[in-house]
């Protein structure tokens, strides 16, 4: 796939997926308003996950065109399996992006709805990654996606490299 294809689709499904999961429905739960009022340690924690959901979501985005030569999108996938950056740690680093910003802005803004909505969340990625996601990525690319998923933890992180074979 053409490298601006890749660019565009990739912002346009980051702006579609997740601003829709983690910033638009999150909104309409609490228009931003804060709730209980919880001692600022708490909301700075909230901050920093929110941060650190950043942090990981828009390089792994960055990665899909760069690496991947496609997009997260299903509708436009990637020419190669993208396994660089934070890949190599785990691989569904953008759904547990999503779920630490989620879970950032409740404790930020002091909504229990806000935890609620992240279970429900985690249930349906962990649901879509489950069915349709790996029986894709298994069928798209076969004994090198098989590899992947043996050497990478699907959804806790394992900060370290995995050995040479």
């Amino acid at each position: 796939m053409d490298r601006r294809v890749a660019t565009g689709g990739s912002a346009l499904f980051f702006a579609l997926a997740p601003g829709t999961v983690a910033g638009l429905v999150p909104w309409a739960l609490t228009g931003w308003h804060t709730g209980r009022a919880l001692p600022w340690a708490v909301r700075g924690f909230g901050v920093l996950l929110i941060l650190a959901g950043l942090l990981v979501i828009v390089p792994a985005f960055v990665r899909f065109v760069v690496e991947g030569a496609g997009t997260p999108a299903p509708v436009a996938q990637t020419d190669r399996l993208v396994v660089g950056g934070v890949y190599r740690f785990v691989r569904n680093p953008m759904y547990l992006a999503v779920l630490l910003v989620i879970v950032g802005q409740a404790l930020l803004l002091g909504r229990a709805v806000l935890l609620v909505y992240a279970l429900v969340a985690a249930a349906a990625m962990a649901g879509f990654v489950k069915g349709y996601e790996e029986p894709h990525l298994a069928r798209a690319y076969g004994a090198e996606y098989e590899a992947y998923r043996r050497a990478v933890p699907g959804w806790w992180p394992r900060f370290r490299r995995p050995q040479a074979r």
